[in-house]
C-alpha cells in the first residue's frame, strides 16, 4: 500500500476481496503513451489506499525482447527474478515503486509456446488445439493469475500494438470473454488519437470514432476514452465523442502534450479518470487524494533553473535504448534542484581528434551498457578523457567493462587488452565469461539476469553513498571481470569495492583518486523511481554539480 495513501478501510470501502481488472488498449496509432497511461492510472488508484499492479501483454511472438535490437524496441527492462522485457514495466515500476516479476510480462510467443508444450504433453486428451478456446484461455489465465493471488486490489493489464493488428486479436477475444465473465469487475480503457489538421485548423473525432467501431467489431463497447491530442478538447468535442461512441461524458479524457510524462498523473486526476473508474465498477470514490509527495517532485522540477549536463556515451541512437539511465539521471537532477540536460554522444564517431570538442561541455558522463563490438573504442576513448580530466563518470554494465579494458591499457600497461565479447584471441582478457556461460548455445534468457546481492568494502565511496555494506542489484551481462587480474588492478588505483558474495564476481570498480569514477556491472537505472531515486545516480550528479 503506497505511504502517501490512506488506510484502505476508508478509501476502498466496499472493494471486495476478487481483484478488479482494468484492459488498456490503444487505437489509431502506435506510441500515443499506453504505458504512462497505465502508470498513471496505477499510481492515482495506489494513491486512494488500493493495493494495485500492472502487466503488459506484447503481440510479438519473441519469447521475450532479450534478443531484439533497441532499434527494434526500445530498451529492455529487467525484473527482479530475471524477466527480460518491455520498457513500458520501467514506467510502471518509476511510477507507483511497485516491483515486477516475470508474471507480469507476457508476450504472444510466451502464450503459443505454453500451449504447444501442454499439447506435447498431452494435457489437451486429444483435443483439436485452436486460438479460441486455447490460446484464448491461456491468455485470460495469465491475465487473472496476479489477480488470484490475494494480494492485489486492482490488476490493470496493457495490450501492445494497436486495435486492427492481426497478431492482436487473440488478446481481444480474451478481453471480450473476461468483460463479459466479470461484469463490473472487468472495464476497458481505450487510448487513441485525436489529430490537428493544420491547413484547415481543426481537431478530427473521425480516427477515434472509427477506432472505437473497430473495437465493437471484436464485441468489446470501451467504458473509458483517452484522447490524446495536442490540443486542447473543448467540452463541445469532448460531448461529440461521448456521444458517437456511447461513452459517458465523464469518462471521456484528454491526455494533451505534456512539459514531463510526470505531469501525466496530476492531469489524469484533475480530470477525474481514477473517479471515472470506480464509478464504473460500482466502487465509492471517497475524498481525491492529495498526491503530496509526487506534487512535490514536480514543484522541484519547475523551480530548477540551472542546468546539469550529462554526456550519455553510446552506440543507440535512439532516446528509448537508454530509458531507464535517462529517467534516472532525471529524477536524481530533480532532487538535487537542478534542470538534465542529456546530451547523447555515439561513441561510433568519437575518435582522438574529435574527442574534446565532443566531451568538454559536459559536467559528468556516462558510459552506457550495451552488446557487441560496434563502438567500443569510442567508449573507451570517453573512459580515457574522464580519467584523465577529472570528470565525473558512471559506467553501467558494459560501460564498466569498458572502465577496466582502459584502465588495463593505458595504466597497467596491457595495450592488447580487450573483453573476450569482442577479441576471443586477447592475451590480456581482463573481461572474460565465466565457466557456466561458456557451454550456453541459446541466447534468449541465459545471460545473468535479475537481482544478486552485492557487499560493498567498508570504508569506500559506494559504501559512503549507498549507507549500507550490503545491497542487491539488477543484472543483464554474460561477461565478467577476470579475477586473475584483480591485484594488478588494486597496486595501481582501481578498487573493486563491490563484489557477489556467493561467487565473489567484482560487481563495482571505482578510482578513490578521482572525484567520482565508479563503474557498476549491474544496471542501477532500474531500481530508481520518482519519489526514491537511485543514491548511485543522485550522487553523481551531486559530483558532476561540485565540478
Amino acid at each position: 500500500m503506497s505511504s502517501e495513501a490512506p488506510p484502505l478501510g476508508e478509501a476502498g470501502v466496499g472493494l471486495p476481496i476478487m481483484a478488479k481488472y482494468i484492459f488498456v488498449t490503444g487505437g489509431v496509432v502506435s506510441s500515443l503513451g499506453k504505458g504512462i497511461i497505465s502508470a498513471s492510472i496505477g499510481k492515482l488508484l495506489q494513491a486512494r489506499g488500493y493495493n494495485i499492479t500492472i502487466q503488459k501483454f506484447d503481440p510479438y511472438i519473441n519469447i521475450d525482447p532479450g534478443t531484439l535490437n533497441p532499434y527494434e524496441h526500445g530498451e529492455c527492462y529487467v525484473t527482479v527474478d530475471g524477466m527480460e522485457t518491455d520498457l513500458d514495466l520501467g514506467h510502471y515500476e518509476r511510477f507507483t515503486g511497485i516491483q515486477t516479476t516475470r508474471a507480469n510480462s507476457m508476450t504472444t510467443g510466451r502464450i503459443y509456446k505454453s500451449v504447444i508444450d501442454k499439447e506435447r504433453r498431452g494435457d489437451y486428451l486429444g483435443k483439436t488445439i485452436q486460438v479460441v478456446p486455447h490460446i484464448t484461455d491461456e491468455i485470460k489465465h495469465n491475465i487473472k493469475h496476479l489477480g488470484e493471488t490475494g494480494q492485489y486490489d486492482f490488476v490493470i493489464t496493457e495490450i501492445g500494438g494497436t486495435i486492427g493488428d492481426i497478431e492482436s486479436a487473440p488478446f481481444l477475444e480474451a478481453i471480450r470473454q473476461l468483460k463479459w465473465e466479470l461484469g463490473r469487475d472487468a472495464i476497458s480503457v481505450h487510448l487513441t488519437y485525436v489529430p490537428y489538421l493544420k491547413a484547415a485548423g481543426e481537431l478530427k473525432t473521425k480516427p477515434t470514432q472509427h477506432s472505437v467501431k473497430e473495437m465493437l467489431s471484436y464485441g468489446i463497447q470501451p467504458d473509458v476514452l483517452v484522447l490524446r491530442t495536442e490540443k486542447h478538447l473543448d467540452d463541445q468535442m469532448r460531448q461529440k465523442v461521448a456521444g458517437f461512441c456511447n461513452v459517458d461524458l465523464e469518462c471521456v479524457i484528454q491526455s494533451e502534450d505534456m512539459p514531463s510524462i510526470y505531469e501525466v498523473p496530476v492531469s489524469m486526476q484533475r480530470q477525474g479518470l481514477d473517479a471515472a473508474i470506480m464509478r464504473k465498477m460500482g466502487i465509492p470514490v471517497g475524498e481525491t487524494p492529495q498526491l503530496g509527495p509526487w506534487r512535490n517532485f514536480l514543484n522541484l522540477r519547475a523551480e530548477a533553473t540551472e542546468e546539469v549536463r550529462i554526456g550519455m556515451v553510446g552506440k543507440y541512437d535512439l532516446q528509448d535504448a537508454y530509458k531507464s539511465i535517462s529517467e534516472s539521471l532525471s529524477h536524481a537532477a530533480t532532487y538535487n534542484h537542478r534542470k538534465i540536460r542529456i546530451t547523447f554522444i555515439n561513441s561510433e564517431f568519437l575518435t582522438p581528434d574529435n574527442i574534446q570538442e565532443k566531451l568538454s561541455g559536459q559536467d559528468g558522463l556516462v558510459i552506457c551498457p550495451g552488446f557487441g563490438q560496434r563502438g567500443i573504442e569510442g567508449k573507451i576513448l570517453a573512459v580515457e578523457y574522464a580519467r584523465t580530466y577529472d570528470v565525473p563518470c558512471l559506467g553501467i554494465c558494459l560501460g564498466m567493462q569498458m572502465m577496466v579494458i582502459e584502465f588495463a591499457r593505458n595504466v597497467l600497461g596491457y595495450r592488447d587488452a580487450n573483453s573476450r565479447e569482442m577479441d576471443e584471441t586477447t592475451p590480456h582478457n581482463v573481461i572474460d565469461m565465466m565457466e557456466d556461460q561458456k557451454n550456453i548455445s541459446n541466447m534468449g534468457g541465459t545471460m545473468r539476469l535479475g537481482a544478486y546481492g552485492c557487499q560493498l568494502e567498508e570504508g569506500s565511496r559506494v559504501a559512503a553513498i549507498y549507507g549500507s555494506t550490503q545491497v542487491s542489484e539488477r543484472h543483464r551481462h554474460r561477461y565478467e571481470f577476470n579475477n586473475e587480474y584483480l591485484a594488478e588492478y588494486e597496486a595501481k588505483g582501481m578498487k573493486c569495492v563491490g563484489r557477489n558474495p556467493e561467487a565473489n564476481l567484482v560487481e563495482i570498480v571505482e578510482i578513490p583518486t578521482h572525484r567520482w569514477f565508479v563503474g557498476t556491472q549491474f544496471h542501477p537505472e532500474y531500481q530508481s523511481t520518482v519519489l526514491h531515486p537511485h543514491p548511485l545516480f543522485m550522487d553523481f550528479i551531486k559530483s558532476a554539480l561540485a565540478r
